[in-house]
């Protein structure tokens, strides 16, 4: 399963478990019911903008939809050595969280240009219809 139907998935999930509908959803995103089916259906991309307003309404963190681990938690501290140790613990982590991050833009990113083209994919077919 690729990146974006996990995404979909966990919405479909908190979706279900607050009790929400599809119609509910699409009330509160200002489209139809349809649109938003097509959104759980993977038939419509889901932009950035519709993900974040998701989340809101979801009342979910976006980095627990996008599935982004708190990879930074120390579990345990001792007082040897100088401390350096913990500092590039803490840094790599941080790296990871970055490189997560950056991963997960790009992919969003990627799916707005694929919107996009398919936009003008479809006005471009609009406007020969006339």
């Amino acid at each position: 399963m690729i990146e974006i139907e996990k995404i979909i998935e966990k919405i479909t999930q908190q979706r279900s478990k607050k009790g929400y509908t599809f119609e509910n959803m699409a009330h509160e995103l200002d489209i139809t019911p349809a649109a938003y089916r097509k959104i759980e259906t993977g038939e419509t991309k889901l932009s950035v903008e519709r993900l974040m307003k998701i989340s809101e309404i979801l009342g979910e963190d976006l980095s627990n939809l996008l599935d982004i681990k708190n990879k930074n938690t120390i579990h345990s501290l001792s007082n040897e050595g100088n401390g350096n140790g913990y500092v590039e613990t803490i840094n790599n982590n941080y790296k990871d969280i970055i490189k997560d991050i950056k991963e997960i833009y790009d992919k969003l990113i990627q799916s707005k240009d694929d919107q996009i083209v398919m936009l003008k994919e479809q006005i471009s077919f609009l406007k020969g219809k006339k």
